[in-house]
């Protein structure tokens, strides 16, 4: 047997000997959504005895979602003043119960307070939140994850080496007997 073979062999073993995954008892992985890859958008959240609000910053556009709080259900035609670093801004109505702000500016990062003042109907409610935002740091390999990987391939070479001379040892064995 020469060595692709041998390493086809070895493959096709491994992929075999692994066991299927399985669903446990009514936990099915069909049709279920796929998770959304990257990183989440900045958000902050404010709450009271009446409302929820979710801000999303997206540059320097804020997307809110305004709820009530006993039932979760979207509040339609409300009044929203935001605070954010000493100004105002008016939110638009953005759909139901979705209000949208764009600032001057794309914030610093750093922790801002926001105030968010709502008025939906005779209902007016004062909410607090705190929006942290961090500097986007640049993802770099410490040279102790390059040491792991060299060492896992080294250990794979070697592992596939030494089964190779196993198999060519046995394999001159059964040649030489026949001799």
């Amino acid at each position: 047997m020469n060595l692709p073979k041998l390493l086809a062999a070895i493959l096709a073993a491994a992929f075999l000997a692994a066991p299927p995954a399985r669903a446990a008892g009514d936990h099915d992985h069909g049709d279920a959504a796929p998770a959304a890859g990257g990183e989440a958008l900045p958000r902050f959240t404010a709450v009271s005895e009446t409302f929820e609000l979710v801000g999303v910053l997206d540059g320097k556009q804020i997307t809110l979602y305004l709820d009530r709080y006993a039932d979760n259900s979207p509040v339609r035609d409300a009044q929203i003043e935001i605070g954010i670093g000493g100004a105002t801004f008016k939110a638009a109505p953005h759909g139901n119960g979705e209000y949208e702000l764009v600032l001057p500016e794309a914030p610093k990062p750093g922790v801002l307070p926001i105030t968010a003042t709502v008025t939906a109907g005779t209902e007016a409610d004062l909410l607090a939140g705190e929006l942290d935002l961090h500097e986007e740091a640049e993802h770099t390999h410490s040279s102790k994850e390059y040491a792991v990987w060299a060492t896992a391939g080294i250990a794979v070479l070697a592992l596939l080496g030494w089964a190779g001379r196993r198999m060519l040892g046995a394999r001159s064995v059964r040649a030489g007997g026949a001799a």
